[in-house]
């Protein structure tokens, strides 16, 4: 028996990109969509779904509002497209449901460290994530209408492969240390430094509020505190196990993941989360019926303190008292000293719960044409709370009990999605022609209840709502809001090298007045493959790929808040 093996590329062509409610061949877009897969994201020890995205797509900018663990991200697709500083996130979609980007958290509950900022999309498990898709012009976000201006950001989770059953298991562990900063002065230095700026200003007796160098603290004291506030080693651990397998008409994954990291902060403060995903595709024998179910459920909990440690680093004198008495109380030194860990005495906990659950329903009526449904439903929980003791302030100031500070904030949102759509393909001779019908009917609730309690008559019952002498409500928020949309594309194909897509879509949302409440949005774009042209082909064998593609059209942004 003679058997010769032949290499199989898997060509440009061959590739589908997703682009929302419908996929087409990287060859053949019009539009600009940048894409990553699950090789580039399962390779990164990231507990965010924007942080596999750092740096890997051109005209997408994405920072960290902040280092500590569970915070938030800023995300620019091609700029700033609103003075409202709310008003440039892009509109993400998770397996076909709308997700809400925005934080139920409250900036003062959460602190200065993350100040609301941390990110629902904490939720999302990068290692359940098959592909990520970024649509950035008009062509690819028109179809979006008056959600797309900022772009749209498409997560595709796995999905089981039909065959043995298989279970994988994947862990990892790693360390975080601060590695750079600036140099700083030892205490000789410091206090030369501050000598000859007292004499500079022509000051011989230095003020009594100058501890530092009136003798009031040691002179020949020394601590580096970057090693003392910073110093720590954060910790990084993982977990994930994935059950998957199936027949050819029948497939499953389920998948759990547990993660756990501290930070460089003196204390316990962690991040934990723990995550649930699953997936059941069916297609009948005839492969006319094809059911999709995917459901994802996470649990979050952080505890990060209130302030941030690194700028006290870069303020405070070496020759500052330490932190702690022999007794292990924090050290106030008689009152002359702030003592930059005092917030740790205030306790803060931050836990969090999401669902997402989608559905799509096809049914091929004919070879050339199906009717998809697509069904969602996402639903989030927050629940923050903040314990502000007495002990907090230096004693110098007489703070008493009653100012101890007990502050709570819960907030909800769930939302629902239908979207039906039917899909007619037809090819003859050389041309291919492909029509998309849909349309949107969503919906949204959210609620949000921060209260402050005040005036306990002991520390040790600061967790207890009900021992609060004042009771004040700080916010109070109940919003709805609701979206129709109707959409269309028609794509154009003649030979495979020229083609032309139309899309439309006519919206409706309740954050806007009756008078603008609707409004239509469109694009065309098309595309040359000079490639395959047959004069390329002959004069130019080196060139496998050649494309000239352009674009117009209006996109739009609701995100202007609810009423």
């Amino acid at each position: 028996i003679h058997i010769q093996l032949q290499e199989d590329i898997t060509s440009l062509q061959e590739v589908r990109i997703n682009a929302g409610y419908y996929s087409v061949k990287e060859k053949e877009r019009t539009g600009s969509i940048a894409r990553i897969t699950a090789k580039e994201i399962e390779t990164q020890p990231v507990t965010n779904v924007l942080a596999t995205m750092q740096g890997r797509m051109a005209g997408v900018s994405i920072s960290q509002t902040t280092g500590a663990p569970g915070g938030g991200f800023n995300v620019q697709i091609r700029g700033i497209n609103s003075l409202r500083a709310e008003g440039n996130s892009p509109l993400y979609i998770v397996d076909g449901v709308p997700y809400n980007s925005q934080s139920l958290g409250d900036s003062q509950t959460s602190g200065a460290i993350l100040a609301g900022t941390f990110s629902p999309l904490n939720s999302i498990n990068p290692s359940d994530i098959a592909s990520i898709e970024v649509l950035k012009d008009a062509d690819a976000t028109a179809i979006y209408g008056s959600r797309g201006a900022n772009g749209v950001i498409l997560i595709t989770t796995k999905r089981g492969i039909g065959g043995q059953t298989k279970l994988s298991i994947h862990s990892y562990s790693s360390i975080g240390k601060v590695t750079t900063g600036m140099k700083m002065m030892n205490t000789g230095e410091y206090l030369k430094m501050r000598k000859e700026a007292f004499a500079n200003d022509g000051i011989t007796s230095y003020p009594a509020n100058a501890y530092d160098i009136n003798g009031t603290w040691d002179k020949t004291r020394y601590t580096d505190w970057r090693k003392e506030l910073i110093g720590n080693t954060a910790f990084f651990n993982n977990l994930q196990a994935t059950l998957s397998g199936g027949s050819t008409s029948t497939q499953y994954l389920i998948s759990g993941t547990y993660h756990k990291e501290t930070t460089v902060f003196p204390g316990d403060d962690h991040y934990n989360k723990a995550m649930v995903h699953s997936n059941l595709t069916h297609r009948s024998d005839d492969e006319k019926f094809n059911v999709n179910l995917s459901v994802s459920y996470s649990n979050n909990k952080n505890t990060i303190k209130a302030s941030d440690l690194t700028s006290q680093v870069y303020k405070l004198a070496p020759n500052a008292p330490s932190l702690y008495k022999d007794d292990g109380s924090l050290n106030w030194e008689n009152g002359t000293f702030q003592n930059p860990l005092a917030n740790s005495l205030s306790q803060y906990e931050n836990n969090t719960a999401n669902l997402i659950a989608n559905s799509v329903i096809a049914y091929k009526l004919s070879p050339n044409l199906e009717f998809k449904t697509s069904l969602g439903y996402n639903d989030s929980q927050l629940k923050e709370t903040r314990t502000t003791p007495s002990t907090i302030y230096n004693p110098i100031y007489g703070v008493t009990r009653a100012s101890a500070t007990l502050l709570l904030n819960n907030g909800t949102r769930n939302s629902w999605i239908i979207e039906p759509q039917i899909n007619w393909t037809n090819q003859w001779s050389e041309n291919t022609l492909s029509i998309l019908l849909g349309s949107t009917f969503q919906s949204e609730k959210s609620d949000r209840y921060s209260i402050l309690g005040t005036g306990f008559a002991s520390n040790s019952l600061i967790n207890s709502l009900g021992a609060a002498t004042t009771l004040r409500v700080t916010n109070n928020q109940i919003s709805e809001y609701r979206y129709q949309a109707f959409f269309g594309r028609i794509n154009y194909s003649l030979k495979d090298k020229y083609i032309i897509n139309l899309t439309g879509r006519r919206d409706g949302s309740s954050r806007f007045g009756l008078g603008n409440r609707f409004a239509g949005f469109g694009a065309v774009g098309a595309a040359w493959l000079f490639s395959n042209e047959d004069f390329v082909v002959r004069h130019t064998p080196w060139l496998n790929f050649g494309k000239l593609r352009g674009s117009y059209g209006t996109t739009g942004s609701d995100q202007i808040g609810d009423y």
